[in-house]
């Protein structure tokens, strides 16, 4: 009876030691010096830390992030996944050309210059993002409303092609109040709850959870030039500036999906 409770013991040890290093581990990196200035001043809004571990990311993954942008969560991604893991980025298709082929060029010269990113694969979000069942984790962060029409059904399901059965897809999202249009979604950048989970579980996907940890109730969504009002954005520069700093970034849905 000693012998099996010791060695209960030392599993439970054992666990608590390797969830709180995996913990430690991500935090690190989420407060790496290697992250810019710029990026860092938005945490207290975005709660990278609290996000990933609310999507259960681990390092040895293979992570496909949609849509990127300018990199913010790219530069946590990469160096967290580079040991043991594998980041794959969907970018702008480059021969779209116009803004879409110079935020690319942004992104690939983001990536061409630091070590950290050289692991990093670069595939076209109108594309295949991977081999079938390849992919441990998707992440979107703050995207469905651009994509909405038939772009974000070609999207989802390239996610739910590429994503292993059990694999999970990570959602933050502008939310817009219950009842709200498509038409003032896209015209606004916010979307409702309910569509966003609608369209997401009508592609397969089964909803695990939610969470309000990038919630933020001053949020009025009602504002002059949509979510693009807010910061960082700043859509309206110098007019009202300290109002809409005061109410900091959107409102946002955060939701854990998973491939059955």
């Amino acid at each position: 009876m000693l012998i099996s409770i010791t060695s209960k013991l030392s599993l439970l040890l054992i666990l608590f030691y390797s969830f709180n290093l995996h913990s430690s581990d991500l935090k690190d990196f989420v407060e790496s010096s290697s992250r810019s200035d710029a990026n860092t001043l938005r945490d207290v809004y975005r709660n990278p830390y609290a996000t990933l571990s609310f999507f259960g990311l681990e390092s040895d993954m293979t992570v496909i992030e949609l849509s990127p942008g300018g990199g913010w969560y790219t530069e946590i991604l990469a160096p967290y996944l580079k040991e043991s893991g594998d980041l794959i980025v969907a970018h702008f298709n480059p021969d779209l050309g116009g803004y879409f082929e110079r935020s690319r060029s942004r992104f690939e010269k983001k990536i061409n210059n630091n070590e950290i990113y050289e692991a990093v694969t670069i595939v076209n979000l109108d594309s295949k993002f991977s081999e079938p069942g390849e992919a441990d984790a998707v992440l979107t962060f703050r995207n469905l409303h651009n994509w909405i029409g038939p772009q974000l059904d070609t999207i989802l399901n390239s996610a739910f092609l590429s994503l292993k059965p059990g694999g999970i897809l990570g959602v933050v999202e502008h939310r817009a109040e219950p009842g709200t249009s498509i038409e003032a979604m896209k015209k606004s950048g916010y979307v409702t709850e309910e569509w966003a989970i609608s369209e997401v579980v009508k592609k397969g996907f089964v909803l695990l959870a939610k969470s309000e940890l990038n919630a933020n109730p001053r949020d009025t969504k009602n504002h002059p030039r949509g979510v693009w009002t807010l910061p960082p954005s700043m859509a309206m520069k110098e007019q009202d500036k300290e109002k809409y700093e005061a109410i900091g970034e959107s409102d946002r849905m955060t939701l854990l999906f998973k491939k059955p």
